[in-house]
């Protein structure tokens, strides 16, 4: 999974979204506040075709409407916004059409801006670019490949608002916990992921292990122009690696895990290694 999925492009001419305090979206109408903060808001450099492309399937996503943008558009956010929701869903829509044995997770986790009509519109969008390929809610351990691919479906939808009881494809957020260490520091994050993992529901949901680092106010203080990437990524990836190369998948073991910038390492492809670990299971059991 990609943390802050769609950050690959956000728009430093527009205002500051409505995601951030007071205070910076007053200093943002200086467009060099605009410019510092688009260094800290961009996550990942890959489109989501890129993202795909590269062994991508788990989508983390915010959105918000433009206070005083007429109409109910819904945009992907974070700190400035991004493309339109309905041309990410399109982009992805068609590798899936080209792909029809890929499955992916999209998780609308943060809504910003938005009354149940703009969330109504959101929904018909997501319908209106998926159809039949999306999947409704079950029980978590009956979604197995084999039962997505009988029944053509490709997508599952998470929705943390409590609409999602309203439309039997929006899945509740409750059923992908993500929790969030929320530091700097590379060995509190992995310790967190670590405890994170062993408090994980043995069964009846997914679980996201979010093998991220946060800026504080002061880091960004310490490092305005040198941006996310070049401040904590770069020099913690290689470490955040190791322990995901350490992890085991199944119960009670990893299921999801998202980063920053995927591209920078060879993350996707060490996540998706684990899964031979379960295969080599189901060998020695037979």
């Amino acid at each position: 999974g990609s943390h802050d999925s769609f950050s690959y492009w956000v728009d430093e001419k527009s205002p500051v979204g409505p995601d951030q305090a007071t205070a910076i979206k007053r200093l943002a109408r200086i467009s060099l506040v605009r410019k510092i903060i688009k260094k800290w808001s961009v996550t990942q450099n890959l489109t989501f075709k890129e993202q795909l492309e590269g062994g991508i399937r788990y989508f983390d996503l915010r959105v918000s409407s433009k206070p005083g943008e007429i109409g109910q558009e819904i945009y992907f956010i974070h700190g400035l916004f991004g493309i339109k929701v309905w041309d990410g869903l399109k982009e992805m829509n068609s590798f899936l059409e080209q792909h029809p044995k890929e499955v992916i997770f999209l998780d609308f986790n943060h809504f910003y801006a938005m009354d149940d009509s703009h969330h109504h519109f959101l929904i018909n969008r997501i319908r209106s670019a998926f159809e039949s390929k999306l999947c409704c809610v079950e029980c978590v351990e009956y979604v197995t490949l084999l039962y997505m691919w009988e029944k053509k479906h490709q997508v599952l939808i998470f929705y943390h608002h409590p609409l999602y009881q309203e439309y039997p494809f929006l899945w509740p957020g409750n059923k992908m916990p993500a929790p969030w260490a929320n530091t700097t520091n590379v060995h509190k994050l992995l310790q967190f992921l670590e405890t994170t993992l062993g408090e994980r529901s043995r069964y009846g949901t997914f679980h996201v292990s979010q093998a991220i680092l946060t800026p504080r106010v002061k880091t960004i203080a310490r490092h305005l122009v040198r941006g996310l990437k070049n401040t904590l990524v770069h020099r913690n990836l290689p470490m955040i690696l190791n322990w995901v190369k350490a992890q085991k998948p199944g119960v009670m073991g990893v299921n999801i895990i998202t980063s920053d910038f995927v591209e920078l390492v060879d993350f996707a492809a060490t996540v998706i290694a684990l899964n031979d670990l379960l295969l080599e299971e189901d060998e020695s059991a037979t």
